[in-house]
């Protein structure tokens, strides 16, 4: 068997892939977070497979699941919301699957950052302009953030940044960020990308906290600040340049 971790999207159940969804239709087994993975996913799964909503459920009680699964001989399907190569805790579920001798693969989704960037109709890397997207969070109720990953050193480059986890402080977020980027950085807050209830809220580092407040946000939001955001005039990519396209 094999546990099959599965990058769920950002909220909507079409942002998944082909092969992500022949996973969980396959699958015996499927657990995943009933507060971030849409409920129109599980349709897919086979009759009579067994659901576990793992969002209440202890790190050892989601890998017991996994290994009870392994002695069973059934494959699991883990749905992860997102794309699990970031902030997703399926390192240390793979830490504990080596140490149980249970074989896993990874099937990649669509994350938070790029639906976010296609509700708002923006490129995150524009020419003269961004060329880095940083992703990060803060250290606020999760685990304290590395040496050197603090806000206001990641933002020295001024390049777009992308904050997941992060809404709920907002007035200490754009704190750290103002001295880089300035009070009148664009900023752009996406709540519940791709969902129905999608909200956005736009504004600049010196209002942005104000406007977020106002609308509510309060979690499943990603904090994206950045030049890129707004930007109008910028050269051409070269990718298709003439130069480069003529024989």
């Amino acid at each position: 068997m094999t546990v099959h971790f599965i990058g769920a999207g950002p909220g909507a159940a079409d942002l998944i892939t082909l092969r992500g969804h022949r996973l969980i239709a396959a699958a015996p087994v499927c657990l995943y977070a009933g507060s971030l993975v849409p409920v129109e996913l599980l349709e897919a799964c086979p009759p009579g497979a067994r659901l576990v909503d793992t969002a209440n459920l202890t790190l050892d009680e989601i890998v017991a699941e996994m290994v009870t699964a392994h002695e069973a001989g059934q494959d699991v399907a883990r749905l992860h919301s997102g794309d699990p190569s970031v902030f997703s805790a399926v390192a240390e579920q793979m830490r504990r699957l080596d140490a149980a001798g249970v074989p896993y693969d990874v099937t990649p989704g669509v994350p938070a950052f790029a639906a976010a960037a296609a509700s708002l109709g923006r490129e995150f890397t524009v020419p003269g302009v961004a060329q880095t997207v940083i992703l990060t969070r803060t250290a606020e109720r999760a685990t304290a953030m590395p040496p050197g990953e603090d806000l206001a050193t990641l933002g020295a480059s001024r390049a777009t940044m992308v904050l997941h986890l992060a809404v709920q402080r907002i007035e200490a977020v754009v704190a750290e960020l103002v001295g880089n980027y300035g009070a009148d950085c664009p900023v752009a807050v996406v709540a519940r990308a791709s969902r129905p209830d999608e909200l956005i809220v736009r504004g600049t580092l010196a209002d942005i906290a104000a406007r977020v407040r106002a609308a509510g946000i309060k979690r499943t939001a990603v904090i994206v600040v950045g030049a890129a955001l707004t930007a109008g005039q910028f050269p051409d990519s070269h990718l298709y340049s003439a130069d480069r396209c003529r024989p």
